[in-house]
């Protein structure tokens, strides 16, 4: 929102807090009222379908109707990934595609704040597990900020359209992942034991399946090692 106001433009926050809820469409047609742009980034993954997708769907149907464009954040490897969080955002997607409105969907890696969880629980004191060729390409919030407020306040498309994924400039293996969040805190380089890649999951993103086609994204922001750099030295949360 920061961003938006920058540009000279008013932003108005949604949410339950302000009495929204997406999950019963409560509020939703007021808030909306006199909008030209809705960004989506509202989630509640404990909630199964109710705000993941049944949401979406009715902040997609409401936004088309009112002929908003829709701006929504995604996670690259929906289609690629069999995970089941990852089946309900790309059943989100679908979504707002059928419900006919001007719409944009940006895909983006995993936030560095998630990478760097991922590489702690898969540390253990000086040993770190990865499974096959696991490797992430974690992007900085900011840039991701960044971008959405571009598609916002640029041209808008005339139905549903996929903007290039968005990814962060650098790929790490778990092995070089932890080993950077454990320097970090002063801590050596850990010794790293390579796992079978087991399940469908693990295998989709052994082979790269949450990773973007090189050819097809957009890379920038802040590396990781930067972005740990301003980190406090104990790292908690996700």
């Amino acid at each position: 929102m920061e961003q938006v106001r920058r540009r000279g433009h008013e932003a108005v926050p949604v949410s339950r807090r302000t009495g929204v809820d997406l999950s019963s469409g409560a509020g939703l047609d007021a808030a909306l009222r006199g909008a030209d742009v809705v960004v989506h980034c509202a989630d509640d993954t404990s909630a199964g379908d109710a705000v993941t997708v049944y949401g979406t769907r009715r902040l997609a149907d409401a936004a088309a109707a009112g002929g908003l464009h829709l701006v929504h954040i995604s996670i690259v490897g929906i289609d690629e990934v069999p995970m089941r969080y990852y089946q309900r955002k790309l059943r989100a997607e679908q979504s707002i595609a059928a419900a006919g409105g001007p719409a944009t969907v940006l895909r983006a890696t995993q936030f560095h704040s998630l990478t760097a969880f991922f590489a702690r629980v898969l540390t253990f004191g000086p040993v770190a597990l990865t499974f096959g060729d696991l490797a992430f390409q974690p992007v900085d919030t900011d840039h991701v900020a960044t971008r959405l407020t571009d598609l916002a306040l640029g041209a808008r498309p005339p139905a549903y359209a996929r903007a290039a994924d968005l990814a962060g400039p650098d790929v790490l293996t778990v092995g070089e992942l932890a080993t950077l969040v454990r320097a970090h805190r002063g801590a050596s380089a850990p010794r790293v034991v390579h796992l079978p890649a087991v399940g469908p999951v693990l295998k989709a993103m052994a082979r790269g399946g949450n990773l973007p086609a090189a050819s097809a994204a957009r890379t920038g922001g802040r590396t990781f090692a930067a972005w740990l750099a301003e980190q406090p030295a104990r790292l908690t949360g996700r």
